[in-house]
């Protein structure tokens, strides 16, 4: 296959599409095809999933470059058949509708049975006169994205109705080029997809590389031929022998993040009544408070609340899964008239004999944060108790060998930060390519001829 220009062109019609080829024809999606979904359908309960039968995908399972038919849920028959028209059929077009996810699109290949959707999916299907191949890829262009964007409402999750998905206008070339531009995005795509599979396993090897090389590091130190001693805490194992258990309680005090506030009072534009405050994400996304990521809260004058203050650590206290939960991070920093989260906890380190950077480590280590976030209780938003942080044991090294082992680690992971962050760049990169290349086929920016 060769890439060209069309010979003619003609106005879209549309200012952020320009031109298109002049034999291409715009046609709405309801004109060659439909749009299946659960409208007005009881939603299931989780009572109602079962250990095997019909399965049920939801928008988590929509994902940009496979369908995960691995973690789904199961529905009885009389459920399944309740929507006859939305079984699922190979080469069906799914579009999530709802939420963070909306705009998600990917198509129904190898179907693994018999299977169905929630109502938060649109089930798109074809006449002859669209190869369901080249609409998929138009779907997923920058063309019909855009109309996604401009037509989603909802005044707090994102909704795309029904209605607007049935009255989008698509390109619609000859079949036969149709053809001919899904078979070629196809094989480029797929060809684009293997390098960035395997750059994604690569990142994957270096993330468990660095946390393997900081648990063994503040677990064992650095000196592999130190002489190791029962811990006596059956989930930490062996120390080295002069190392000492302690509580967290015993080397520092927790303190709490803002009260007292209203939903309104935060993250308002600056004024004289404002200060900054550190929101749960930058604890989250970061080892060190990223000092960038602040947000901004209303105070009154003479206002009591809790001051961060450089080498303080942070802790998140509720979240909605148990990965975040008990995760730390340090402020390095001096920072002026700062506040925290009110669902994080402050920790000031008061022994004089503790590097801050160390500990931060020690806690983020795969064996300590385990144990924390698996002391969290609840449902729909998962919780740590302050007495249970506070009676975390720790190992605590003397300070010379705290100082070596964090100044090794900050060393050996910068490093391997480095090269993921390289890799990250290189995925980017194909997508982009990627990206771009659909756009410009599926618009007749450039020709596929065989």
């Amino acid at each position: 296959m060769s890439l060209e220009r069309y010979d003619t062109y003609k106005d879209s019609g549309v200012d952020w599409l320009g031109d298109i080829p002049t034999h291409w024809v715009f046609s709405r999606i309801k004109t060659i095809g439909s749009v299946n979904g659960r409208v007005g359908w009881k939603a299931l309960k989780a009572s109602e999933y079962v250990d095997s039968g019909y399965f049920f995908l939801a928008t988590p399972n929509i994902k940009e470059r496979n369908i995960d038919y691995d973690n789904v849920n199961y529905i009885t028959y009389e459920r399944f058949i309740e929507s006859p028209e939305i079984i699922l059929k190979e080469d069906d077009i799914l579009l999530t509708k709802d939420g963070s996810t909306l705009g998600t699109i990917n198509i129904v290949k190898n179907l693994p049975g018999s299977g169905t959707v929630n109502s938060s999916i649109a089930v798109l299907r074809f006449k002859k006169i669209l190869n369901n191949d080249y609409a998929f890829f138009l779907i997923v262009s920058d063309y019909i994205q855009n109309l996604i964007s401009q037509k989603k409402d909802g005044m707090g999750v994102p909704h795309l109705f029904q209605k607007d998905i049935n009255n989008f206008l698509l390109l619609v070339p000859p079949i036969k080029e149709q053809t001919a531009i899904a078979f070629y995005l196809g094989r480029k795509t797929e060809g684009i997809d293997s390098k960035v599979t395997l750059l994604e396993q690569k990142i994957i090897h270096y993330q468990q590389l660095r946390k393997s090389l900081i648990n063994e590091t503040v677990c064992r130190g650095l000196d592999k031929n130190v002489k190791l001693i029962d811990s006596g805490i059956e989930w930490i194992g062996k120390i080295p022998e002069h190392w000492e258990v302690k509580r967290l309680k015993d080397i520092g005090y927790l303190y709490s993040g803002l009260t007292g506030k209203a939903g309104d009072d935060f993250n308002q534009d600056a004024t004289s009544e404002s200060k900054y405050f550190i929101p749960f994400t930058n604890i989250a996304n970061n080892q060190f408070i990223n000092q960038s990521d602040l947000r901004t809260v209303l105070m009154e004058d003479n206002e009591i609340q809790n001051k961060v203050r450089k080498n303080d650590l942070f802790f998140l206290m509720s979240s909605e899964n148990f990965e975040d939960l008990g995760k730390t991070a340090l402020l390095k920093e001096d920072i002026k008239d700062t506040y925290l989260n009110s669902f994080c906890k402050g920790y000031r380190i008061t022994n004089k004999h503790t590097f801050p950077i160390y500990i931060n480590y020690l806690l983020n280590s795969k064996s300590f944060k385990e144990r924390l976030s698996n002391q969290g209780k609840g449902f729909t938003r998962i919780n740590l108790k302050m007495e249970k942080v506070n009676d975390l044991n720790i190992i605590a090294p003397p300070q010379h060998e705290q100082i070596g082992i964090a100044t090794f680690l900050d060393d050996k992971t910068q490093q391997i930060d480095s090269i993921i962050t390289n890799i990250k760049s290189q995925i980017s990169t194909l997508k982009e390519l990627r990206k771009t290349l659909i756009n410009d086929v599926v618009t007749g920016k450039i020709k596929v001829s065989g």
